[in-house]
């Protein structure tokens, strides 16, 4: 059986939807019987965690690329920012891609941003932490960012994305809608994203299944998300998740094992 950490999501400021896409307190449960979820997530993300003794982290936590499954030990507790696309580079000061599959302390970082955020961040209760986020990084980020290069980036994000009524581009046909080469597309998601356009689109397709699946047919469910078939879908949710589809929502998941993150800090839960 599977479960996920209790979430509270948040509400994040206008100020901050430049650069956070979202916001959320997590609270992961101590020991359980019942194995504990992490999909795979295309977005970097800043955390605040409390761990089991009080000690706090800010942490820096790069994209997932696929799901990872274990069983809780101790009781931890955090708030996340949800990274919009392109924020990570100018904030943190190293490429998206750097931080796939990893956790790093503000403090290891490069810029003085991340260093001030740490700072600003870390004794922060979960009320506080979205509104002094929203003090702080508008001015970290003034003459940090590259508007044009950012807005390009998002557009192909959003192009790979599945939304309600439309199947998600392919990678080719963005790139020529955004008139770039498919090389200039893959680079841009390296610094601003993480992972490849193609592997973005992986990421988001199979998120989409695990949203919808309780509420539609295999084949249309395949169909609205942009697989060819349904024997495609298959296949791509065991690759990213571990199992097939059925699998995964009868409980029957692979062995529990903690997530693969940097041994610059432990993981993270989330």
């Amino acid at each position: 059986m599977t479960h996920a950490a209790v979430d509270q999501f948040l509400t994040v400021p206008e100020v901050l939807r430049a650069w956070v896409s979202g916001a959320r307190r997590v609270s992961l449960p101590a020991a359980s019987e019942d194995a504990l979820v992490h999909l795979p997530d295309a977005a970097a993300r800043l955390v605040v965690r409390v761990g089991p003794r009080g000690e706090r982290d800010v942490l820096a936590v790069g994209p997932r690329v696929r799901a990872a499954y274990y069983r809780g030990k101790s009781r931890v507790s955090c708030v996340e920012l949800r990274l919009a696309p392109g924020t990570a580079r100018p904030l943190l000061g190293v490429p998206a891609a750097e931080l796939v599959g990893q956790a790093v302390r503000l403090e290891a970082l490069p810029t003085r941003a991340a260093h001030r955020l740490a700072r600003e961040l870390r004794w922060t209760g979960p009320e506080e932490t979205v509104a002094r986020a929203a003090e702080v990084l508008p001015e970290l980020m003034a003459e940090a960012e590259d508007p044009s290069r950012t807005a390009l980036l998002r557009a192909g994000v959003e192009a790979l994305s599945v939304r309600a009524g439309r199947a998600p581009g392919q990678v080719g046909e963005v790139a020529r809608e955004l008139a770039v080469s498919e090389r200039q597309l893959r680079n841009l998601f390296a610094e601003g994203v993480g992972v490849s356009p193609k592997h973005y689109a992986r990421i988001d397709r199979v998120r989409a299944v695990v949203d919808r699946a309780p509420t539609a047919p295999w084949a249309e469910l395949a169909a609205a998300t942009g697989y060819y078939d349904q024997s495609h879908m298959t296949t791509d949710f065991r690759a990213l998740m571990g199992v097939p589809p059925r699998s995964y929502f009868t409980g029957r998941l692979p062995a529990s094992s903690p997530c693969r993150m940097s041994s610059r800090t432990r993981p993270m839960g989330s």
